[in-house]
């Protein structure tokens, strides 16, 4: 069961690092691989697989680690709406981390084209083949791609509201060192 700490674990800072750094990748090779159909686009659409699996491990793992060790609680002074603005941006990114590559890996199936992530490393189709469900997927990948980018800047925007405007020790809590210096504004437990 999960409880609330006053600062995320270290491997809960791990995880959410470590995931930053493979979306910020994934969206960035996302944009260069709708932007070219030169040489590059093969390269590019490989690493885009590889990764875009690598973040669904990862997401599924963070989830996992989540509900075993919990999360700080929001300071008691932050309005409702921040507080539910806040749970319901880290619920669609949550959903946005598992469901982008759940939607390229069915958009691949459908698409009849092989899911090689590294040498002979393949994973199944999880779809039959269909040309109009492959369109559907592809629209949904390539738009949900934008809401996720939109996402990730909003996400950037509040750390550093409460980092800088707030100043009420929010974004330490995720900071990749520990914290146990840095005074807090009071918190209540939200479970």
């Amino acid at each position: 069961m999960s409880r609330t700490n006053t600062e995320f674990t270290a491997l809960q800072r791990s995880l959410h690092w470590l995931m930053a750094i493979c979306i910020l990748a994934m969206l960035f090779i996302g944009v260069g691989m709708v932007s070219t159909i030169g040489r590059q686009y093969t390269p590019l659409l490989a690493t885009h697989k590889t990764l875009g699996i690598t973040i669904l491990v990862l997401a599924l793992i963070r989830l996992v680690v989540r509900f075993i060790y919990g999360a700080p609680a929001l300071p008691v002074d932050l309005p409702e709406p921040m507080k539910l603005a806040a749970h319901l941006s880290h619920l669609a990114l949550y959903a946005l981390m598992i469901g982008m590559p759940l939607i390229g890996w069915a958009m691949m199936s459908a698409g009849a084209y092989p899911i090689v992530l590294y040498g002979q490393i393949r994973l199944p189709a999880i779809l039959p083949q269909s040309n109009s469900l492959h369109t559907l997927l592809w629209n949904a990948h390539f738009y949900l791609a934008f809401a996720f980018f939109a996402l990730v800047l909003l996400h950037l925007a509040a750390a550093l509201f409460h980092a800088l405007v707030r100043r009420d020790g929010v974004l330490q809590t995720m900071l990749p060192v520990g914290n146990n210096d840095v005074p807090l504004k009071p918190q209540r437990n939200e479970h």
